[in-house]
């Protein structure tokens, strides 16, 4: 007897919500289901949180480029869940990119909100970032003083991180009490060929004059905080207590670097994102009595095994020993890659309709049709 299916995807980037998603995919099914919303750190964490019975704050920030955008946070019981792509992605550039002037500024706003707000703990989703700032911004937000030879405040963004010579904590927003917690699961350092401007520079606008420009800027950044701030003790990363330069801690490299600052000034601690974010949104409990469960994005691709929420959605339901298919807008993964994923089958929309266009336009109507395929072929309880 099929008790219930749990429907947990992310987004389909550009066409649904994860909730949006969640709702097709149950009225397409015609049996009882249990939805569950899920993001893996990056942008649609706040909705996906909020759709799971947190309450959105929205406040007024600084955005990458200064002007002041609307960005909101998720907030349950003292426990906050801020998205860098809120306040600092690249979806809040008006115009054009600015890989050396972005700022996470408005990132930092986010937290100190959530701070005064009473928070005792803080979930920090990284990803959609705009900026190459090693977190510069979202430090100054909270109330340090990055400050250049002459004692003057640097300018925003990353590449005036190179004329850094002091930084002044006096002025920081007590923290203390509040529990930090990095949520992604990039393991990019801070600095080198793996680091932040190297890797990720490039997808912000930064040139091979822009990348070397950060990685100096970036370099001064960790070399200065080193120096004053005695930052070569013990991090920790999924738990595990690694004793090294917090600019070589797997993650500090997040976002721009703003995982660095994370482990330099707030000492957080770096969580897998997505394992992290369903134990949050309390997808142990739901699993439990599922027959089947619902995963999906947008592409199922290369990008998807690299940790992105249908893998780990995928791995936790296996964990509970229910069985998991997977809907997306297209699909480039093998049915081999799939299964070592932990992915028994998968439903593309574009089985139903070839043009990618008609499937961003019709996403919603086909996702239906699709789940009204994968119940029948389920044999699925109430299924046509």
């Amino acid at each position: 007897m099929v008790h219930h299916v749990l429907v947990a995807p992310d987004k389909f980037k550009g066409s649904l919500t994860a909730a949006e998603v969640c709702s097709r995919v149950s009225a397409g099914l015609g049996v009882p289901t249990v939805e569950l919303p899920v993001a893996d750190g990056g942008d649609g964490t706040v909705d996906a949180a909020v759709a799971c019975g947190f309450e959105r704050i929205t406040i007024e920030v600084t955005g990458p480029t200064g002007a002041r955008v609307p960005a909101s946070y998720a907030w349950q019981a003292g426990t906050a869940v801020v998205e860098l792509s809120e306040a600092s992605g690249l979806r809040r550039l008006p115009g054009g990119l600015e890989p050396l002037t972005a700022t996470s500024y408005g990132t930092g706003e986010l937290v100190a909100d959530a701070v005064r707000r009473g928070a005792g703990r803080v979930v920090l989703g990284l990803g959609g970032s705009a900026c190459t700032d090693g977190g510069a911004g979202m430090a100054q937000a909270l109330g340090a003083r990055l400050l250049d030879a002459g004692g003057d405040d640097l300018p925003p963004g990353g590449a005036a991180l190179r004329n850094l010579a002091r930084i002044d904590l006096s002025g920081f927003l007590d923290v203390s009490g509040v529990e930090f917690v990095v949520a992604s699961d990039v393991d990019n350092p801070l600095l080198g060929p793996h680091g932040a401007a190297a890797v990720y520079g490039p997808q912000k606008g930064a040139g091979p004059a822009d990348v070397e420009t950060l990685e100096a800027a970036l370099s001064r950044l960790a070399a200065v905080a080193t120096a004053t701030h005695g930052l070569m003790g013990a991090v920790e990363h999924d738990g595990v207590p690694r004793t090294m330069g917090v600019a070589g801690a797997p993650g500090a490299g997040a976002a721009g670097g703003v995982g660095f600052a994370a482990l330099a000034f707030l000492h957080a601690e770096l969580r897998p994102g997505i394992d992290y974010l369903l134990g949050l949104l309390g997808f142990g409990e739901l699993v439990e009595g599922a027959s089947l469960v619902i995963t999906g994005e947008g592409s199922l691709d290369e990008q998807s095994l690299r940790g992105k929420a249908p893998v780990g959605v995928a791995q936790a339901a296996a964990r509970a020993g229910v069985p998991v298919v997977a809907v997306c807008g297209r699909r480039t993964l093998t049915d081999a890659e799939l299964k070592d994923a932990g992915i028994e089958a998968a439903y593309a929309l574009t089985d139903l309709e070839p043009d990618p266009a008609r499937c961003m336009a019709q996403a919603g109507p086909l996702l239906e049709r699709l789940a009204a395929r994968l119940a029948a072929d389920r044999r699925l309880e109430g299924s046509a």
